[in-house]
């Protein structure tokens, strides 16, 4: 599994950015092949994003419509920057170093 983690900073009221992030981005994320998890989490002004992908391929698809969808419905918010990486451990998902591939 692949992630896609972004980085964001905000001056606007993160209760409503984060609302609005489950009312068009988990939609968008959930509708997209290879959506496996999204979370958010959020330190003082800054938003980092997680979003999880069964291929880096789905993964970047997904950080261009992401970026599209922020430009149209998020202008509080910064692009700081975005990583992308395999996913090694997570309680969550079920991945483990035994059933990692």
């Amino acid at each position: 599994m692949h992630v896609r983690m972004a980085r964001y900073t905000t001056d606007g009221d993160i209760n409503e950015l984060i609302d609005r992030a489950e009312d068009g981005m988990l939609p968008l994320f959930e509708g997209s092949p290879g959506f496996k998890a999204y979370s958010i989490a959020v330190s003082g002004n800054e938003i980092f994003s997680f979003s999880v992908w069964d291929t880096p391929e789905e993964a970047e698809a997904a950080n261009a419509a992401a970026a599209g969808w922020v430009a149209e419905n998020m202008g509080e918010i910064t692009l700081v920057e975005t990583n992308f990486g395999e996913l090694m451990l997570s309680t969550t998902l079920g991945v483990r170093a035994a059933t990692r591939a």
